[in-house]
Order: structure tokens, then C-alpha cells, then sequence
């Protein structure tokens, strides 16, 4: 259990989905910092602020609390600039299985599931109920959203973002900035940055190749 507090970065959704699985994990007091936050406005008691410049008390860490990949992205670095302690969020209920590895700044949510050997990188989000199976790759600022799968052996690249119950089968890999609709199903690699819908999943929009 960890104790002591957690500075969270926005207030939005995914923020409150943040607040609660730190209270589970046992962080004691949380502040929000959020530029829109209004005088008083507070989660659970807990005060939303629309500044913080630092230094961060005795004990705390600090965590991105943005459900979009690139303002998570920007999160962190703020973080980093700063040399604040960025904290990693585990659920309780997550299941984390042997020899996975997962960087700072993710977010495991409840009933994830990380397979053996898998690695999540850098600020990733593994939402509520989703699946990444057996030494599967998820690249740094990707967001597997609720109740999807990653079969095992598959590699996903930076700031790909994965629909609510889409699912991606064995083997496959997805390259950088690559959004997937909810339900959708990878069947074949996608090379392009662009997104894709449907079953098979098919692109609706392309922005041509994958930057490097």
C-alpha cells in the first residue's frame, strides 16, 4: 500500500478514474491541477487547484491525469521539467503476471490484465477490464481502452489508442499514431497512421506513413 499523497494533473474524466484507483492503492490525500478548475471545486473532498508550481511536499508523487494521448504526453513532461516523482497507478484488482514491465506513469486500471513477459511503456493507460496478453510490446503514451484485447505477441507503437472492446488478434503489430475504433477487430498489421474501423478494421482516414 502506498501512503502519502498524489498531485494529479487535470480534472476531466479519466482524472476521477485516477483519483479513486489512488485512494484504493492507498495514497491518503490527492490535489487536481486543473487551468479551468473553479474556486472551491473538489473531487471527494479532495481540491482541485487551477496552479501548481511545486516544491511537491515530503512523500508525494505526481501522475498524468489526461485519457488523451498527447496531453499525457505534454503531462509528463511537465513532470520531468519539473524532476517531480512520477508515480506508476496499479490497481488492486489488476492482474500483473510474471516478468511484465511496466514504466512509470501508467495506469493499470481495475480488472486489467498484463500477461508474462509483456511491456507497457512510458505513460500508457490499460483501462478498466482490458486485456494485454503474453509478450505483447505497447509503445510509450498508448491508451488500450475499456474492455479490449491484445492478444498475445503483439506490438502496438506510441500514442496508438485502441476503442472501447476492440481487439487486436495474436501477432499482429500497429504502428505509432494509429487510432482503432470501439469493437473494431485488427486482423492483418497496420503500417499507416490513420483510423480504422469495423471487422476487419479498415481506415476511414490516413495521414499516410507512420512517423519514425
Amino acid at each position: 500500500m502506498t501512503t502519502g499523497g498524489l498531485i494529479i494533473l487535470g480534472f476531466g474524466g479519466h482524472a476521477r478514474s485516477v483519483a479513486e484507483v489512488a485512494l484504493a492503492t492507498g495514497y491518503e490525500d490527492l490535489i487536481f491541477v486543473e487551468p479551468t478548475a473553479s474556486p472551491g471545486e473538489n473531487l471527494w473532498g479532495h481540491p482541485a487547484q487551477s496552479t501548481f508550481d511545486g516544491p511537491i511536499p515530503p512523500g508525494w508523487q505526481t501522475f498524468p491525469g489526461s485519457g488523451d494521448n498527447r496531453t499525457r504526453r505534454a503531462q509528463v513532461q511537465t513532470i520531468q521539467d519539473h524532476a517531480w516523482p512520477l508515480a506508476t497507478l496499479i490497481a488492486p484488482s489488476a492482474t500483473i503476471c510474471r516478468d511484465a514491465s511496466i514504466a512509470s506513469g501508467c495506469f493499470v486500471a481495475h480488472h486489467a490484465h498484463i500477461g508474462p513477459l509483456s511491456t507497457v511503456g512510458t505513460g500508457c493507460i490499460i483501462n478498466t477490464g482490458a486485456l494485454v496478453d503474453h509478450e505483447s510490446s505497447i509503445g510509450e503514451f498508448t491508451h488500450v481502452s475499456v474492455n479490449s484485447t491484445v492478444a498475445g505477441r503483439c506490438r502496438l507503437g506510441r500514442f496508438v489508442f485502441l476503442g472501447a472492446g476492440a481487439t487486436v488478434i495474436d501477432k499482429m503489430s500497429i504502428a505509432d499514431s494509429i487510432t482503432i475504433g470501439a469493437g473494431a477487430v485488427v486482423t492483418e498489421p497496420l503500417m499507416h497512421a490513420g483510423t480504422y474501423v469495423g471487422i476487419p478494421a479498415r481506415p476511414i482516414q490516413s495521414t499516410g506513413a507512420a512517423p519514425s
